[in-house]
């Protein structure tokens, strides 16, 4: 699609044209009056990625527009860049543009902030990097107090860390999340804070204990945890389940049990398939759980995950793309009614829709 126009004197009708198409879409379901989470206009993204033009010494931060994607639209200022990283970038470009060694076949930059302040930024280039990169890497991350990465073929060179702490308050609880450079993380952090109190406010009655798919670094978890008696947590990435056990003991919370594996393999083994070496140790008859928590990618939840939701009492589902959220709505809709739904709006000024609904089984 073509670049987006950011402009905050557009931003509340772009929200309703995007509510208003939500509930057209979901209202033979009988969507509840959406609860509705608005963005900050501008300076929320905690991530973002450029590609670097280069015009003679002068180095640009770069888009492209899909209308014309050979020709690169330069960017002078990002408005959705959350304030840590637009502060940081007309900085990192004059500094890199100034030297040499780093400057080199530069291709791309990816920052990666919170709202506590942290950002880690990769340098993506196109030849090796040696000793005197490190060097002169490790001066700059000195002097702009990021963290930085160097990335080429087969190569990826870390300063310090590659990973950036998040820290927020919630609650009355001071959550606290480790964030790897090339996982997934929510960009938008204000909005991210809101779905967290919308889930543990759908959640907070429901009692029991928990099966929460695709937990990720654990962003849910940490804020559900406490509302439930015991939690089983599923994931497939070994580097969000690293983060997700680091969470876990820095938010001392100590009734989640983590297991890596797909959604599809925990359904099987909750249907009394085959045994995983994955489960050992992990009772699932011990379990009462009362709710299912799903925050599954863009293709939704697959047949035999969705056979698994159908024994739950509640499901709370949180959906990156509203038209798979529909089709699994509507191949539930014998068992389960919708009743209580909500609108996160993570990416202003495009067409993207975060959704939240939670289910009660008829």
């Amino acid at each position: 699609m073509p670049l987006p126009t950011f402009d905050p004197a557009s931003y509340e009708a772009q929200l309703a044209d995007k509510i208003a198409h939500y509930k057209a879409d979901f209202a033979h379901l009988n969507l509840p009056e959406p609860a509705v989470f608005r963005s900050e206009p501008l300076h929320y993204r905690l991530r973002a990625e450029f590609r670097i033009w280069h015009t003679g010494a002068q180095l640009d931060y770069a888009m492209f527009d899909s209308a014309d994607p050979k020709v690169p639209v330069l960017i002078d200022s990002f408005p959705p860049a959350g304030p840590a990283i637009h502060a940081l970038m007309p900085r990192l470009r004059s500094a890199l543009a100034s030297n040499e060694c780093l400057r080199r076949r530069l291709f791309q930059i990816e920052f990666l902030s919170t709202l506590s302040g942290e950002v880690l930024v990769s340098l993506v280039y196109h030849r090796p990097l040696e000793a005197d990169w490190e060097s002169a890497a490790r001066a700059l991350a000195a002097e702009l107090g990021i963290q930085i990465i160097g990335r080429s073929r087969k190569q990826k060179i870390v300063l310090e860390r590659d990973w950036v702490i998040e820290e927020f308050e919630f609650e009355g609880r001071s959550l606290r999340y480790q964030q790897f450079e090339g996982s997934f993380t929510q960009p938008n952090g204000q909005v991210n804070r809101q779905m967290l109190g919308w889930a543990a406010n759908q959640a907070r009655n429901l009692g029991g204990d928990l099966l929460e798919l695709y937990c990720g670094n654990g962003n849910f978890t940490m804020a559900l945890a406490p509302l439930f008696n015991r939690v089983l947590a599923t994931e497939l990435s070994k580097t969000s389940v690293h983060a997700a056990h680091y969470n876990l003991e820095a938010n001392q919370v100590d009734n989640v049990t983590m297991v890596r594996m797909a959604s599809e393999e925990l359904s099987d083994a909750m249907a009394g398939g085959r045994e995983y070496r994955r489960m050992k140790g992990v009772d699932l008859a011990s379990y009462q759980f009362s709710t299912i928590f799903v925050d599954p990618p863009r293709s939704g939840l697959d047949p035999a995950t969705l056979a698994l939701a159908r024994g739950f009492r509640h499901i709370l589902y949180i959906s990156c793309n509203p038209q798979t959220l529909k089709a699994n709505l509507e191949a539930l809709q014998d068992t389960h009614e919708i009743v209580a739904s909500a609108a996160f709006d993570q990416f202003p000024y495009t067409h993207h829709l975060e959704c939240g609904v939670l289910l009660r089984q008829r």
